[in-house]
């Protein structure tokens, strides 16, 4: 028999999720998301310009960067300047790594889109949280390349969430807080398209290993959770089968 979590949720629940469009209102596409107490604001820039090493290419460029303010957690932490930490960069890079994974990079043309992921709140799950907003900033920066009639069709094949689950006190639960993710035998994050192809799949354990029957019910709660986030994303662009800016 399950036992209850701390905030009353079922094993299978996400915490209470919002997501609000045009949070940044000079950025070409933001989106301010909330899941339980983690509150991350994603800015999506175009740039008319790619990197030196893409040019050849003809094809434009998706990246990402992640920054945590100081009092997001209980306690302040320093900024980073100039070099920024190994965490910074792995998370910064899975955002990215994600984002193109649904982009058609060749319809974007010789531009960049750089989606900023500013941590204004943490109680575990700002990556996975940054992943899932950004991808609707990102969605609407290229509706209004669209709608400024600069791109020929939408290069968002299809979206892209994340979310994380683990074992806590033996038991697979969904979208761990931080209270959670510091005491689960096994933490992982998953990333999948919302046709089900997976981006990433981060899986560790504290202490015990864990079986491959454990592996697969933890990435079936994540795909489910995944299902539930992309029909929330959905929503709040307002659209049924493509990417764009709500009306």
């Amino acid at each position: 028999m399950s036992r209850p979590r701390h905030d009353g949720r079922g094993p299978g629940a996400l915490r209470p999720l919002a997501l609000e469009l045009d949070a940044a209102p000079y950025a070409e596409g933001s989106c301010l998301i909330a899941t339980g107490r983690t509150r991350v604001l994603c800015a999506a820039s175009v740039m008319d310009a790619v990197p030196a090493w893409r040019e050849a290419s003809g094809a434009g460029w998706v990246t990402a960067e992640y920054a945590m303010l100081p009092r997001a957690t209980h306690t302040r932490s320093s900024r980073e300047r100039g070099r920024v930490s190994g965490r910074t960069q792995e998370i910064q890079r899975l955002i990215g790594r994600s984002l193109r994974s649904v982009t058609d990079l060749s319809a974007l043309g010789a531009r960049t889109i750089t989606v900023d992921c500013d941590v204004l709140q943490a109680d575990g799950g700002t990556r996975t949280a940054s992943i899932s907003g950004a991808c609707v900033a990102l969605s609407l920066a290229c509706r209004t390349l669209l709608e400024e009639g600069l791109l020929a069709r939408l290069p968002l094949r299809e979206l892209v969430a994340a979310v994380s689950v683990g074992l806590v006190d033996g038991e697979p639960r969904l979208d761990l807080d931080y209270r959670e993710d510091s005491d689960a035998q096994v933490d992982m994050n998953v990333v999948a398209t919302e046709r089900g192809g997976l981006v990433e799949v981060q899986g560790t354990a504290e202490g015990r290993p864990f079986d491959r029957a454990q592996f697969d019910d933890l990435l079936d709660l994540a795909m489910a959770g995944i299902h539930q986030l992309v029909a929330a994303q959905r929503r709040a662009l307002g659209e049924g089968s493509k990417p764009g800016r709500a009306r």
